[in-house]
């Protein structure tokens, strides 16, 4: 892909892989969580398809999940995973290990992460990558509503506005 400007830094933007919690429908959080098989796979698939890519960096969250998704892709690479805090997924307080179908109507707890502490962020997150890695390819590895966050701020739009990931979803944004 070519780069319309030198200085554009260009974010290949992925959910980790699929994770056991995400199976049995757990509110994971900030938990480390632990990929399953297929989750691997996804990785793995992920891996495959991003090989001849020329990454400057590769960045995860510094949660398990997204750490050993970030470590399978970046083999190819011979690049050591660069983990960041900015990346992890939303604190769901007092949600956290709940099964999420019986959490639907229920009052959110006062614990949970604002809307505009992970938003901010996610504002940080871009910033870094730009001044850290401008005119380069970055890989970055983090959660689902953390990635929602990122392309909310990218895109000037609100979070409700943003597809979800799916796990193991490139999404590519150009800085």
């Amino acid at each position: 892909m070519q780069q319309k400007y030198a200085n554009m830094t260009t974010l290949y933007l992925v959910r980790h892989g699929e994770t056991v919690d995400n199976v049995n429908q757990i509110m994971q959080g900030q938990t480390q969580g632990q990929l399953t098989e297929n989750g691997i796979r996804q990785a793995e698939e992920v891996r495959d398809n991003m090989a001849l890519e020329d990454f400057a960096a590769i960045i995860a969250s510094d949660l398990k999940r997204s750490v050993d998704t970030a470590n399978v892709i970046a083999e190819p690479h011979h690049l050591e995973v660069v983990q960041t805090p900015l990346l992890r997924e939303r604190d769901w307080g007092g949600f956290t290990g709940r099964y999420i179908p019986e959490l639907k109507g229920e009052k959110w707890p006062d614990d949970i992460e604002t809307l505009e502490n992970l938003l901010s962020r996610a504002g940080e997150f871009i910033a870094f990558v730009k001044k850290t890695y401008p005119g380069k390819k970055v890989l970055a590895v983090g959660h689902g509503i953390v990635n929602k966050a990122i392309q909310a701020v990218y895109y000037g739009k609100q979070m409700s506005e943003v597809q979800r990931m799916t796990n193991a979803e490139v999404r590519i944004l150009e800085l």
